[in-house]
């Protein structure tokens, strides 16, 4: 587009200019009118804060103009939470004001309906504390006792998105600001790039059932290739995938379209075919052999923290995978939830509507039976799927997370605008596309700030609701400080719609909502899995 508006406005200016000499002078107006119109071109090329507009000179100004006219309810039919309410017209309005440092406040109070069925709110205290004496970089430490390189991490952290389902600017520019911010940054499955590591942002490398990037010729795991880029030092931690919330029981996808030579040689592929991942590991098939290649990873990194990604399916697995824990006395550093609501850039419509566990129902059964059997204290818990906002992260955390991912937030800071055509090639402001005619429109020096922007803001909103909340740590905040609306008359706690259990309570009496679960769990085999086990 840029090179067709060069040419186009060239051959204007030409032609005008002619037609005003040898026609008629009042082809001067028109003249004025295309240099004003070229001018405000180049200036839109050249500037580095609106990609659209770098990307689609003078035209990308419309998309703007079309923001201001579009009727309300289209803000409310594109996207809903998993809970039903918008997430556009509030959360990515959040997004965007944060990361540009804008006033994020709003006239007029709540734009929600506070009686309809689903509203929350978390409780606040007649004796808040001082925001200006909390800690305003809470961080948690992520390594157990088998662990000799543990991690500080953040308590909010760019989630998985590989390259190749994004721009290498997108990807540069989310590793440079979780440099500037103090974060982490997920790889996502498509292995480990220049482009991550070219920043000196700490680096959490996913390990997917494709292996790319630590893969032999017929796609199994390299010991070799794996242990020359763990030991890297800007990989912080090993991510081992099992499955995501946007498809779980399905490989990802990469269209041929995007696997270029390039990305082809950092996954150890051939170019310019369709990628698809295997939907299951070849290098473990049982809940135990799961726990040796975790002992593996970390013994091949040099000690660095290792654990897994899921979305919670049948629990009798995830049980069958902590018996192996205990019989071993061997525990992954950390689990990371996902959830159903979690995104992709292509999945079929029924994985990503119809198949996992929602994020809160997965956290709160994850946490309640590693806390029940007692080994919760070896395990931090990852959320991921849809966090986006200050209050996402706390209602997170009152249900067992220690920290959280972010990748749709994160993707709308470097200028996504939710165009829906992240699987095509042609993303429209250069974030998931490797059309170079597209991703010139991505700067990383001005998104890199955005997306530090983002993270820090997001923290603050973070500390000040617990602060509000009277609670100076959030190791402090429970279930009981969020509360649901269940319908116009009544509400409820978390405490109350998932309730926890004491700390080994499991080890003298299995509680019955899960005593079939942990029937069907068996440590040597995955399946057998007792069929609606999710009655609560």
């Amino acid at each position: 587009m840029r090179r067709s508006f060069i040419i186009i406005s060239t051959l204007l200016i030409l032609t005008t200019g002619l037609l005003s000499l040898y026609m008629s002078h009042n082809w001067y107006v028109i003249l004025a009118i295309v240099l004003v119109l070229t001018c405000l071109g180049y200036y839109d090329m050249l500037q580095t804060r609106h990609s659209i507009m770098r990307i689609y000179p003078v035209f990308g100004r419309l998309r703007f103009l079309m923001e201001e006219l579009r009727p309300k309810i289209y803000q409310y039919f594109i996207e809903s939470d998993i809970d039903g309410r918008p997430i556009n017209r509030i959360d990515r309005s959040t997004v965007y004001q944060r990361a540009k440092k804008e006033n994020d406040t709003m006239p007029f109070g709540t734009q929600l309906d506070v009686y309809s069925e689903g509203y929350e709110w978390m409780c606040h205290s007649m004796a808040p504390k001082d925001f200006n004496l909390l800690d305003h970089n809470p961080r948690v430490m992520i390594g157990n006792k088998d662990c000799t390189q543990p991690y500080s991490c953040s308590i909010y952290n760019i989630s998985a998105m590989s390259y190749g389902a994004l721009s290498s600017n997108a990807v540069e520019a989310m590793n440079a600001g979780a440099k500037i911010g103090g974060f982490a940054h997920n790889t996502g499955e498509g292995g480990l790039s220049p482009f991550h590591l070219k920043h000196g942002g700490d680096i959490i490398w996913q390990i997917g059932t494709g292996y790319f990037g630590c893969r032999t010729a017929d796609g199994n795991f390299s010991d070799d290739l794996f242990r020359e880029k763990a030991q890297l030092p800007q990989v912080k931690m090993i991510e081992i995938k099992i499955s995501q919330g946007a498809k779980p029981g399905h490989g990802g996808i990469l269209p041929a379209s995007k696997n270029t030579p390039e990305i082809a040689a950092i996954r150890n592929i051939e170019p310019h075919t369709v990628v698809a991942s295997p939907p299951y590991h070849k290098a473990f098939g049982t809940p135990r052999e799961l726990i040796f290649f975790i002992q593996k990873l970390r013994e091949l990194s040099g000690g660095k923290p290792v654990g897994f990604k899921l979305c919670i399916g049948h629990k009798s697995e995830f049980i069958g995978i902590c018996k192996a824990m205990m019989e071993l006395d061997s525990y992954p550093d950390f689990i990371t939830i996902d959830g159903a609501e979690g995104g992709t850039g292509a999945a079929p419509q029924e994985f990503s509507n119809y198949v996992g566990a929602p994020l809160l129902d997965g956290l709160d059964f994850v946490h309640n039976i590693l806390n029940g059997l007692d080994i919760r204290k070896h395990i931090k818990i990852l959320a991921s799927g849809k966090i986006i906002t200050g209050f996402h992260l706390v209602r997170a955390m009152a249900l067992g997370a220690d920290a959280c991912y972010s990748a749709r937030a994160m993707m709308m800071a470097v200028g996504c605008i939710q165009a829906l055509l992240c699987n095509t090639n042609k993303c429209p402001v250069g974030v998931a596309t490797q059309d170079p005619r597209l991703t010139v429109g991505l700067v990383v020096e001005d998104k890199k700030t955005r997306i530090a922007n983002f993270h820090k803001n997001t923290i603050e909103s973070v500390v000040e609701l617990l602060g509000a909340s009277g609670l100076e740590r959030k190791e402090n905040i429970t279930r009981s400080h969020i509360y649901r609306r269940i319908s116009f008359q009544s509400m409820s706690t978390y405490e109350e719609i998932f309730p926890s259990y004491p700390t080994g309570s499991f080890l003298k009496e299995i509680p019955d909502r899960y005593k079939s679960d942990f029937k069907y769990a068996n440590p040597d085999q995955w399946g057998l899995s007792n069929i609606g086990s999710w009655s609560n």
